[in-house]
């Protein structure tokens, strides 16, 4: 099922088709509008969190055809076409591998006390998921490097690693 958006045509905008959370969407957006505001402003997914706006902190990040971007610094124009998973369509990917529960990741956040504030966590779920799709992360040390790109200022790094670990141990991600 395709769901318009924008008015198509409008002037100054561009028409582009996104997939976001399983779900097509038809929208018109002017050409400087960043994937992050998209999200967040039009689309009412606020779970994606705008933390330095200059792709720096990684509280933005979103997977686009399940690799990790930074939505601050992304145009929404550049990713027509793409599939777009934000922090409210983990849970969904899970329904899709057949489970009836969060992602595994999001349990293992939970589990292991991966988040503090929470104001970083959507965007370490979705960079967790990313660094699992990737495969290159083996070690506890690659898996930290890998997730340097998302700050935590509570500093809940050492159970971060710990539910990526456990994920990655039971299969990764979905």
């Amino acid at each position: 099922m395709l769901i318009d958006s924008g008015s198509p045509g409008a002037p100054g905008t561009v028409d582009i088709t996104l997939t976001i959370n399983g779900q097509s969407r038809r929208i018109a957006v002017a050409p400087w509008v960043t994937l992050l505001d998209l999200l967040r402003e039009r689309l009412d997914l606020t779970g994606t969190k705008k933390g330095c706006d200059h792709g720096q902190c990684g509280a933005c990040t979103v997977l686009v055809n399940g690799v990790r971007v930074n939505a601050c610094l992304t145009l929404a124009v550049m990713k027509d076409g793409a599939e777009i998973t934000t922090v409210e369509g983990l849970a969904a990917l899970a329904h899709k591998a057949g489970t009836n529960t969060l992602h595994p990741i999001q349990e293992a956040f939970i589990e292991h006390d991966a988040f503090q504030c929470g104001y970083c966590t959507p965007g370490q779920l979705c960079s967790s998921v990313g660094l699992m799709n990737e495969g290159h992360a083996k070690s506890r040390d690659e898996i930290r490097e890998a997730m340097s790109g998302n700050l935590c200022r509570c500093g809940a790094y050492t159970h971060i690693v710990d539910a990526i670990e456990e994920v990655m141990q039971q299969g990764g991600a979905r």
